[in-house]
């Protein structure tokens, strides 16, 4: 089977000035047809509580949609954010698009 994998990259500081352009993106990739969906962190710098909770919002909305949500690229305060919180025990995350993509035929 084919999956349709869309790549969002955000780029800066992840917060709440970037939330809801985050969560529209989540919908779009949805909407069109998306069996997984992967953040990559690459250019992102920073990211906040806010950034997080958008996070924990598209992750709701992901499942709902029975699509699979990817983040790859964290640098270290964004996995700092992750471990402090617990929350990388409900996310997916992979340390570079490589590591993504060995995964994509376990899928």
């Amino acid at each position: 089977m084919n999956f349709v994998i869309q790549v969002i990259e955000p780029k800066g500081i992840l917060d709440g000035t970037k939330t809801v352009e985050f969560q529209y993106q989540i919908d779009q990739n949805i909407e069109s047809g998306a069996h997984i969906i992967l953040v990559d962190f690459q250019n992102v710098t920073f990211m906040d509580s806010s950034g997080l909770g958008a996070l924990v919002k598209a992750l709701k909305t992901v499942n709902a949609a029975d699509v699979k949500l990817f983040l790859c690229s964290l640098n270290d305060q964004i996995k700092m954010l992750f471990e402090l919180t617990s929350m990388d025990l409900y996310f997916s995350i992979c340390a570079n698009r490589e590591e993504f993509e060995k995964q994509l035929p376990k899928l």
